[in-house]
């Protein structure tokens, strides 16, 4: 494509609300000046997000949520629940016309991110569309609408969109280790066809252990390949720190993560 993208792998894993902060900035730089980005990272302690529009309060167990003590930030992207555990989380940030519109671009990250599973040894493909789901039904990963990385028929990778003006924000989970039971276990009322897709990730269908590292790397690999253009690995985040922190009283906000 000719563009330049910029490569963020992130190895200090953060709280929730810095993740969703920075990620909100590269937001903010997709959208003015127009820079495009990608970034790998992963969170500590793990966290429990929430879609952005998700009736968090009324499908999720609050008391349960508190007793255990579980960090929890709502996204300022769609989709539903999402358990970050042992997972690798990525996110790509782009002026609209980079990638097409969001369907074209929901398509091309994960056809992108299938082609860095497959170079390591995973049959991965795009799930067939079978209609959205409601906000109220469950965890991102009890089903797959269709457009999602399918790997044996389990849905590896759940990912949520947000447009603004003329730029995207597009981040999701890669699940490692975790097969997001732990979602399940705090919506009141679990039960039924919603809960029933089986949820596994890759480390039970490898022969070896899938570091977080090599796939990191594999995803990177796989993004210079599709998305041509001059790509910079940046070594100094100290001017996305920055403006995130605009963004931090937002995401730390009880008022903000249980909105609805």
């Amino acid at each position: 494509m000719g563009e330049e993208w910029n490569l963020w792998v992130d190895d200090l894993p953060r709280p929730g609300w810095a993740n969703m902060a920075i990620d909100q900035t590269l937001l903010d730089r997709a959208e003015q000046p127009g820079e495009s980005w990608l970034r790998l990272y992963q969170w500590q302690p793990h966290c429990l997000s929430f879609g952005r529009h998700e009736p968090a309060l009324r499908r999720y167990d609050t008391d349960r949520i508190r007793e255990l003590g579980l960090d929890t930030v709502r996204r300022p992207s769609g989709g539903r629940a999402v358990w970050h555990c042992r997972e690798l989380t990525y996110a790509v940030a782009t002026p609209v016309q980079r990638l097409g519109a969001l369907q074209a671009a929901y398509l091309e990250i994960h056809r992108m991110l299938a082609a860095a599973l497959k170079e390591l040894g995973m049959a991965a493909s795009l799930a067939v569309p079978a209609g959205p789901s409601p906000l109220d039904a469950g965890a991102c990963f009890a089903r797959a609408a269709g457009g999602e990385v399918m790997v044996a028929g389990r849905k590896i990778v759940g990912s949520a969109q947000l447009r603004r003006g003329d730029a995207l924000l597009q981040h999701g989970s890669i699940l490692l280790e975790d097969d997001q039971t732990m979602v399940t276990g705090l919506t009141r009322g679990a039960g039924g066809d919603h809960y029933s897709a089986p949820v596994t990730p890759l480390a039970p269908l490898l022969d070896r252990r899938l570091g977080a590292r090599e796939l990191v790397e594999a995803v990177a690999r796989a993004a210079a390949f599709r998305w041509r253009g001059a790509w910079s690995r940046i070594s100094d985040p100290a001017a996305i720190l920055h403006g995130a922190a605009v963004h931090f009283p937002q995401f730390q906000s009880p008022a903000w993560t249980w909105a609805r």
